[in-house]
């Protein structure tokens, strides 16, 4: 479909390459046990994933800083709860979390094959809202970083997506134009509507079953990407 105009693929990094639910699951699993945090660790995920994608979208309107972020998320899970957590641990907790939360690496199935297969023609990219030294560790980690010509995170270019300034970052950082590009990414804020404000083709995948809608073609696995490219 879009074979004979594109040229260069941008991809989000969490939750459309690197499967950040499972890993973020396996790191609190980690983390709770170690510092004997008695609570069950699926009730705990199942409070902190809604809290976490609220404060992650304050966090992209610029309403809180990545401190705020990392802390008040996690006393909001504990506060729900109702687990008297003192300050000092979460504060621990949040900086294990960033520690630990790179070294486990499962990526969505698929992902290996179809950056081999979409690297033979097309120059591919990435265009993160994560934390630099968080972001840089999660892909080399994962041994999925040679895949990638440009790495724009939003830390480094200052804003977050959907700000139109880190795509035209990206853009320009890999030497290409939005008509010739396409950008693949799990939210349709973030990654599709900011991309098309832009200019460039987008592709939804859709992996937390959002409504359907009209803005661009929807995708369910990254396989499906192949009907694309």
């Amino acid at each position: 479909m879009y074979k004979e105009v594109v040229t260069d693929v941008f991809f989000d990094l969490d939750h459309t390459l690197w499967d950040f639910e499972k890993n973020s699951a396996l790191t609190f699993q980690k983390i709770l046990s170690e510092n004997d945090v008695f609570v069950d660790v699926d009730d705990f995920l199942k409070v902190y994933i809604p809290i976490n994608f609220q404060y992650w979208k304050m966090f992209r309107e610029e309403k809180i800083s990545k401190e705020n972020l990392r802390y008040q998320r996690l006393k909001s899970v504990f506060d729900a709860l109702g687990y008297k957590a003192t300050d000092e641990l979460i504060h621990l907790l949040a900086d294990e979390y960033i520690a630990h939360l790179s070294s486990f690496n499962h990526l969505f199935p698929g992902a290996i094959e179809v950056l081999k297969y979409l690297k033979t023609d097309y120059k591919l990219h990435i265009i993160t809202n994560g934390f630099n030294d968080v972001q840089e560790r999660k892909l080399k980690n994962s041994n999925i970083d040679g895949f990638f010509d440009v790495v724009i995170n939003s830390e480094l270019a200052g804003v977050k997506k959907p700000n139109p300034y880190i795509f035209e970052m990206a853009l320009n950082k890999a030497e290409t134009v939005a008509s010739r590009s396409i950008m693949i990414g799990d939210s349709l804020e973030a990654d599709i509507l900011g991309a098309k404000e832009v200019g460039l083709y987008a592709l939804h995948f859709n992996a937390h079953g959002e409504p359907l809608h009209t803005h661009c073609s929807i995708i369910h696995s990254l396989d499906e990407i192949k009907k694309y490219l």
